[in-house]
């Protein structure tokens, strides 16, 4: 039997992060479906506008998630027997929108959105444009860290390492996104624009990653 030895290496970088991911929830409820289908899509439109208004792209908004569900009060009454009533459809549509990272391109963004009427809930993230770069630079130390401590552990052992027989990696999607972010925003409104002025230095984003290498033991 072959002799083998299997040694997981670990990649990992730190990212300046150049894009802002602002995540947005919107959630309403309605008497009819088709009353809660009209108002979901009467708030995505006014998003659309809010961002170009802000000088933002509107295509560029894109959903994650978007659902309607049959919405019920509940309660029990004196006699302790449980009751449920039908108050609507309620909907929630999750979306987001990345643009450069960019503090006054971010402010007006925020100001337009305190403006146009809508209750939405967002977050703001840190990430990057290039994931592929990334992923790539990630994967080169790693396996690099693999053959540092296949010799290693080969040099101990008194053996000497060959040919690489196989390398596993999990193909799975790479998160690289920042916690959200604390905002600072005063509540003066800048003369030359209409724009919350935004205090944001985004840390650097750590990013790991692994890689499994068998190697052949001469």
């Amino acid at each position: 039997m072959e002799r083998q030895i299997r040694v997981t290496g670990k990649g990992k970088i730190s990212v300046a992060p150049d894009l802002i991911r602002l995540n947005i929830t919107a959630e309403g409820i309605y008497k009819t479906y088709e009353e809660t289908l009209k108002k979901s899509a009467a708030e995505t439109e006014i998003l659309r506008k809010v961002f170009e208004k802000a000088g933002l792209n509107p295509k560029d908004l894109k959903t994650t998630n978007f659902n309607i569900d049959s919405e019920y009060k509940t309660w029990y009454d004196k006699n302790d027997n449980y009751k449920r009533k039908f108050i609507g459809y309620k909907f929630e549509h999750n979306t987001y929108i990345e643009f450069q990272n960019d503090n006054k391109l971010l402010g007006r963004t925020l100001y337009e959105l305190s403006v146009c009427g809508l209750e939405v809930e967002f977050s703001i993230h840190h990430t990057v444009k290039d994931i592929e770069k990334v992923k790539n630079k990630l994967l080169t130390k790693a396996v690099e860290d693999s053959k540092i401590k296949a010799e290693v552990l080969s040099k101990a052992a008194g053996v000497r390492l060959g040919e690489i027989v196989s390398i596993n990696y999990s193909w799975g999607e790479l998160k690289i996104e920042s916690e959200p972010v604390s905002l600072r925003a005063s509540k003066r409104i800048s003369y030359d624009c209409c724009s919350l002025d935004v205090d944001i230095e985004a840390d650097d984003i750590d990013v790991t990653d692994t890689v499994t290498v068998v190697w052949e033991i001469k």
